[in-house]
């Protein structure tokens, strides 16, 4: 008989004896993971044929003049804003060739094991080689990775050294902000010759009751040795109190590749949801056998979190978690973060992912790629729902603008893009995405591609709105298949339609991973997609701004799954799905501003999104927060009449204007921009001014220093939910209120602001940890001696930052603020400016003090521990 117990393992050797059997406990030889991310040297080079470069892969290379920097670094936050060496689409910032290198010592304890180093991101085109010995490689940007260093390592004292080669030379090579170098984490691990890989444990749970849920655990073990002998793995779960709650014993036969797959039954499970997402972990150690009656050996153990739920999507009921109807609010996300570029810490993403939510944001669209763990990470912490993206581009790549957006002037060296490896390198690139992120219960689909449609021209043309006039933001086309089919036959100049191909192609790729989750993309041209058998190749179709299709598709396609995958953030945009059960949701474009896709300089991003590049709410976020959150709330905004797109008259009461455009700009772009509206009460006397009010109330009501102007009804402005007077401007108070049955429940106000007379500066948090990662975001508001923000007032803000701390960095939110942003001071917006302050390994206070010529802030104090 086998023993059936596991005894609690201890850091001294034991041995227990039971029934003439024995389990053998010696120190558990877990996988040691290091942080692997201080004390890298740093070089940029202009291009890759600088001969000072080219051999800095070698083990006794001098690199001691080169800059000493922790990662995650992006090397572009601190270069200079270029149209000459940088382009519109990827953020004006230069490229080059970037070269890191480390160097670590090993004792000799560790020449029996397997040593690997984890990138979780290198952008881009990186190259690795440890003592001078090339051992990894990955063009893709966005992939995590490992790089074995066994056969190369030295364990005689002498230093080991790792040299990591970026390739950034094509700086135009993305429809948005990439950043450069690399941007993630890095670990060093050891492990026993017998071993879990990096992502070896897979966890799913198929099968929940009310009082049970069954856990499938799928764990993959390598062995270097013992091959043929037999050994033992024991699994836990245990829930966030760290208590076990259910365990199971596999036995195996060494190979040099096993899996295992085990089931586990968890009593009473908690459910992963979006109002309390309840995490378990999983653990697995390996025990070997020693050949001694039943004696085992720990040679090592391996965790993962997971969280026990069900999602199910539904071609006439959406979306379902634990089997409870679930509307998709979602924004599309870019992996940048304002001024620190693409480095982003767990924490930042945190202090972003607070202000989402507070909106109402229950899910997030992770455009064009893989993003980070640690944003994975807080997904399942804080409650999200992820729609997991892995490629923007295919085998063609889609145009990049130079100068302006829309201007697609790209071309040669310059514009080269993953499109040149996608054959080569798209099963691994996809299936490590999927393993990677398998067991964050916050994924609930994998998307293969984002508007590939545009890369196969022949799609948009068959299209039949060029036929029929028809407007392609705003109506729908013909969906009828015949016609369709005829016009595909016409445009293609193939006779093979390689688009669907490709993508079911990436469809097996991710199902020869996971099952259990449906795979989508983003498609501009969904009426083509649905004759030519694309679609055929998705479980779920996401539409990128075609929601005037949502009812022809519909009707048309009743058994297919469809939900908005890329929308304008507009109104029109949440109605059109809110009361229509088979679109699944949205996922607006964006939640937070991002860098990139701009231009002309000095518009060097875009805001259209609920958040600024610095956190503060837009009014498009003060919107949605009407509409995405139940609580009464209500928003007042101002614009002058002579510039304001929503006019007045007495025959035709209000109606709208869209802006016109300069030559030379991109028009369409109106359709992802928000109504022109400011925060402010200060116009010349008597000036026609229209004043807009946003609220979930029934009523709203305005008044001018006390005066009313008018109570309106909500449903009145259901053409665009926007609350509208024309007022002729009157400095003092400016005040809506929104009513519920008759009853006022919230108000909001905007006052003349005078002269500043003080300096309004907060923190998001009161303390941080002395780890170099954490951080705490700071904001400043200029005020008059009444407490009211200058709105229209800039000034040089700056910055007196003292104590323990390690980076800092300056923004104002704008798209326009192309200053140095490790600088000590920033140009203030519409009355407001920022300052996030890294943590540095060092305890202690941090003091901070906001200074606008002679008038400072009241100091702030901030806890490092």
């Amino acid at each position: 008989m086998r023993l059936g117990v596991i005894t609690k393992l201890r850091s001294y050797l034991c041995v227990l004896l039971i029934s003439s059997f024995s389990i053998v406990c010696g120190q558990a030889i877990a996988k040691d993971i290091s942080d692997f991310n201080f004390d890298w040297r740093f070089q940029l080079y202009e291009n890759i044929y600088d001969t000072k470069q080219q051999a800095a892969y070698q083990h006794n290379y001098d690199d001691s003049n080169w800059s000493v920097v922790q990662v995650p670094h992006d090397w572009a936050v601190p270069l200079p804003y270029t149209d000459e060496k940088g382009a519109a689409s990827s953020g004006f910032k230069a490229g080059g060739v970037g070269w890191y290198r480390k160097s670590f010592v090993l004792g000799k304890e560790n020449q029996n094991k397997v040593v690997w180093l984890e990138f979780d991101g290198i952008y881009n085109n990186s190259d690795v080689w440890i003592n001078g010995h090339h051992v990894a490689e990955r063009p893709y940007g966005y992939s995590s990775f490992s790089a074995e260093l066994t056969p190369y390592l030295l364990f005689d004292g002498q230093p080991n050294v790792v040299s990591v080669r970026v390739n950034r030379t094509s700086y135009a090579d993305s429809r948005w902000y990439t950043g450069s170098g690399i941007y993630r984490n890095v670990r060093l691990v050891k492990a026993d010759k017998i071993y879990i890989p990096q992502w070896g444990i897979q966890v799913s749970t198929p099968n929940i009751y009310d009082d049970l849920a069954k856990v499938k655990v799928q764990t993959t073990i390598n062995a270097q040795a013992h091959q043929g002998q037999e050994a033992k793995l024991h699994i836990e779960i245990f829930d966030e109190q760290n208590q076990r709650v259910a365990q199971q014993t596999a036995y195996v036969d060494l190979a040099h590749q096993t899996n295992v797959v085990t089931e586990v039954e968890v009593r009473d499970p908690q459910l992963w949801a979006l109002e309390s997402p309840t995490l378990y972990h999983a653990k697995v150690s390996i025990y070997k056998n020693d050949g001694f009656f039943s004696s085992y050996k720990l040679i090592g153990d391996d965790k993962t979190r997971f969280g026990i739920r069900t999602i199910k999507f539904d071609a006439n009921k959406g979306f379902l978690l634990n089997g409870k109807q679930t509307k998709i609010k979602g924004v599309n996300l870019h992996h940048d973060a304002g001024a620190v570029g693409v480095a982003v810490t767990k924490e930042m993403w945190r202090y972003r992912l607070n202000k989402l939510k507070s909106v109402g944001v229950n899910a997030i669209r992770m455009s064009h790629n893989p993003h980070s763990p640690e944003l994975m990470e807080l997904c399942d912490e804080m409650g999200f729902l992820v729609n997991a993206e892995i490629f923007d581009d295919w085998d063609r790549t889609k145009k990049k603008s130079k100068i302006r957006l829309g201007d697609n002037a790209v071309s040669g060296d310059a514009g080269r893009s993953y499109d040149e490896y996608f054959k080569q390198w798209a099963e691994r690139d996809a299936k490590d995405a999927v393993r990677r992120d398998f067991n964050h219960p916050s994924v609930i689909m994998w998307s293969i591609g984002n508007e590939i449609e545009w890369t196969y021209p022949y799609y948009p043309k068959s299209a039949t709105h060029a036929e029929d006039g028809t407007d392609y933001y705003t109506e729908a086309p013909d969906y009828t298949p015949e016609r369709i089919r005829k016009n595909l036959k016409k445009h293609n100049p193939d006779s093979i339609d390689n688009l669907p191909i490709v993508s079911n192609m990436l469809r097996g790729f991710v199902k020869e991973i996971d099952t259990t989750r449906p795979v989508t993309a983003g498609l501009v041209q969904p009426s083509v997609g649905f004759t030519s058998g694309y679609t055929d190749t998705l479980d779920v179709v996401g539409f990128n701004y075609r929601a005037p299709e949502y009812e022809v598709a519909h009707k048309t396609n009743p058994d297919a799954i469809i939900y908005g995958s890329e929308n304008w953030g507009a109104w029109r945009e949440w109605r059109d799905v809110k009361d229509k059960d088979y679109v699944a949701g949205i996922f607006i474009w964006t939640g937070f501003a991002y860098k990139g896709e701009s231009g002309p300089l000095p518009k060097m991003g875009l805001e259209i999104s609920l958040f600024d590049f610095l956190g503060n709410k837009t009014p498009r976020g003060h919107f949605f927060e009407t509409i995405w959150r139940s609580e009464p709330k209500i928003y007042l905004g101002t614009t002058a009449a002579s510039q304001s797109e929503f006019s007045y008259s007495e025959t035709d009461g209000w109606t709208f204007t869209a802006r016109k455009y300069p030559k030379g700009v991109w028009a369409p772009i109106r359709n992802w921009e928000w109504y022109d509206i400011e925060e402010k009460w200060k116009y010349a006397d008597g000036e026609s001014i229209v004043v807009q009010s946003y609220t979930n109330t029934e009523e709203a009501e305005l008044f001018l220093n006390g005066q009313s102007l008018g109570r309106k009804s909500l449903k009145a402005f259901d053409e665009d939910r926007v609350i509208k007077w024309l007022v002729p401007y009157q400095a003092g108070e400016l005040k809506v209120v929104g009513y519920n049955q008759g009853k006022a429940v919230t108000e909001d106000m905007i006052n003349t602001h005078g002269q500043l007379a003080s300096i309004d500066l907060v923190a998001d948090k009161p303390e941080m940890q002395a780890d170099s990662y954490d951080a705490i975001q700071l904001h400043v508001t200029l005020l008059d001696a009444k407490g009211n923000r200058l709105f229209d007032d800039e000034q040089k803000v700056e910055f007196e930052v003292t104590g323990s701390f390690g980076q800092t960095f300056v923004d104002n939110g704008s798209e326009f603020n192309v200053g140095d942003v490790l600088a000590d001071s920033v140009t203030s917006h519409k009355g407001r400016a920022g300052i996030l302050i890294q943590s540095s390994t060092q305890a202690g206070d941090i003091r901070v003090v906001a200074k606008v010529g002679t008038v400072k802030s009241q100091p702030l104090i901030l806890k490092v521990k």
